[in-house]
């Protein structure tokens, strides 16, 4: 064998002993123990009651948010007085995952305070609880009976706590309070949904006269409440400020020190830009090849519906074993369910992954539910690291979901239904156009209308709901929308690099398991911890403790 192979076995074998999966801290990450302990006191400030009874209104006052902030200065020094710097290369991951997310319930303290400037945040608390099933018994009714006799206390409390509203906020509660979004998603299903937050009450009180339950007074004065935070909002309108973006700095801020992300915003919209057009330009070449092709048939009843996405899972799975593409963990369903339900309403008024879906099956599902979220979801709850089972970034997560998409694609899921291919590089032009979307919003370049608009006029099957569902979600929550392609883009930066370590010893089924087996975390750690390339990490590490990575 010549030294030059010699030298690449060795490097092979070298980087392979570089990942086992992540662990619990080794023998000698001393204090990783109380940095789980400060973890999962985080996450109980992370989470917001939800419970009946005035719990959640007195989390919302402004004393209790205080408190929330004075436990979480605690923490910090708890986090500081840790000595991470001797510690493995697992254990350092968990220190910097802990350190975003309490940067991140900082941010929310220092610049987004959704309790002072968000209508929305507060909604949130009530818009749900008339999605109750009927009847309850036992636990549920009592539980259900506090929730509901809650909503008036919640609503005060935003009227007094929301000092600061911000006007694009305010505007898409009102829209909320009073029309259906036209996409549904976590709603109970119906056939034809009621228009809004206030209409959901009103079916609830009907529902609940009907089903002889002694909450119809309870009923009727949530209702009531809903409606006078709408009036209210309606009052206050005039005087709230107009945009609801953090700004530039904020955002370029959170984009390094909350999500861990290498890039500027600058950078990221410049990948989201390129990527567009890459999708744009495929989904020109493949419509052009597949022109003498009919076009797909849209789904026309329930039952045809199911049957596609039932036989969508199955040459999923059958590509997934065929290839060896991943392992799929005992106890994983047989089945799961699909993330786009059908509506009679789709006969004639579809939002956009309505479009997608029922033409064909293979995209949303893949994203959604196997291998993309539900079945991601198994894998990570299996996490034996506890720091690492807790986290829930969304880059990561929503990264993953969207490099399977062209990932399918180039492993020959659609050969034969090429006409598939078209509404997989639609999805992709879709999610890339969210990143100059998100960003132009919050630097104050772009309203949350001029962002729908673009979006609209740049992608086929666009359409008004389906984009402010989500530009909602992506001013309220910084990074969430650009997520998509930025972790696609470092899923495959981390696929080429690994595959140049390995060489003819990569293995693509189990690269794709390593990443399962991470957790949701930051891609930026598992880079290093699967490369041990820690260029990115450096200037974290940095940011974190004060000192030089070593």
């Amino acid at each position: 064998m010549k030294p030059t192979a010699l030298a690449r076995l060795g490097v092979i074998l070298l980087l392979s002993c570089l990942w086992t999966g992540p662990s619990l801290a080794e023998e000698g990450d001393e204090g990783w123990a109380d940095l789980v302990a400060i973890d999962k006191e985080l996450g109980r400030l992370q989470s917001w009651p939800r419970s009946g009874g005035g719990v959640l209104a007195e989390s919302l006052t402004p004393e209790s948010i205080e408190a929330r902030a004075e436990q979480l200065a605690g923490l910090r020094k708890r986090l500081e007085a840790l000595d991470p710097l001797s510690w493995s290369v697992a254990g350092k991951v968990d220190y910097l995952v802990v350190w975003a997310q309490m940067n991140g319930v900082e941010f929310e303290h220092r610049v987004t305070k959704p309790w002072q400037r968000d209508p929305i945040f507060y909604h949130s608390f009530v818009q749900r609880v008339p999605y109750v099933e009927l009847p309850l018994e036992g636990w549920a009714e009592d539980k259900f009976s506090r929730s509901l006799r809650e909503v008036p206390a919640i609503v005060e409390r935003a009227k007094s706590g929301l000092t600061e509203p911000l006007g694009e906020l305010a505007d898409l509660a009102l829209f909320h309070l009073e029309n259906f979004d036209g996409v549904g998603q976590g709603q109970p299903y119906r056939d034809e949904p009621p228009g809004g937050t206030i209409a959901w009450y009103d079916d609830l009180c009907s529902r609940l006269v009907s089903e002889a339950m002694p909450l119809s007074a309870s009923c009727l004065a949530a209702r009531n409440a809903v409606v006078n935070l709408r009036d209210w909002l309606r009052e206050q309108r005039s005087s709230m400020t107009a945009n609801a973006g953090i700004g530039a700095d904020n955002l370029e801020w959170y984009f390094r020190n909350v999500r861990l992300l290498p890039y500027s915003s600058r950078e990221m919209a410049l990948l989201g830009e390129r990527e567009y057009h890459r999708y744009h330009a495929a989904y020109r070449i493949t419509r052009n090849r597949n022109s003498a092709l009919p076009e797909l048939e849209l789904t026309g009843s329930r039952e045809q519906h199911e049957r596609r996405t039932s036989e969508a899972e199955r040459q999923i799975r059958a590509l997934v074993d065929e290839q060896s593409l991943m392992t799929f963990p005992e106890g994983t369903p047989a089945e799961f369910d699909t993330d786009t339900f059908w509506s009679p309403r789709a006969l004639t008024d579809r939002h956009f992954w309505e479009e997608l879906q029922f033409r064909n099956t293979f995209n949303n599902h893949i994203h959604a539910s196997v291998p993309g979220h539900r079945f991601d979801g198994v894998v990570s709850r299996e996490v034996e690291n506890p720091i690492r089972r807790r986290s829930r970034d969304s880059s990561r997560a929503e990264g993953w979901a969207t490099y399977l998409e062209e990932m399918f694609l180039l492993a020959g899921l659609t050969r034969d239904e090429p006409r598939a291919d078209e509404l997989f590089y639609v999805a992709l032009m879709k999610r890339a156009s969210r990143i100059y979307a998100e960003v132009g919003m919050h630097s104050g370049e772009l309203t949350l209308d001029e962002a729908n608009r673009t979006m609209i006029d740049t992608v086929p099957y666009m359409e008004e709901d389906l984009g402010r569902y989500d530009l909602e979600g992506y001013l309220r929550r910084p990074g969430s929308g650009s997520g998509y392609i930025i972790g696609k883009v470092q899923l495959e930066q981390l696929l080429s690099e690994r595959a140049l370590q390995l060489g003819d010893a990569f293995d693509l089924g189990e690269f794709h398991d390593q990443i399962l087996r991470s957790g949701w975390i930051p891609l930026t750690l598992i880079r290093w911890e699967t490369t041990g390339e820690s260029d990115e990490v450096a200037p974290l590490w940095k940011a974190a403790t004060g000192r030089d990575l070593r």
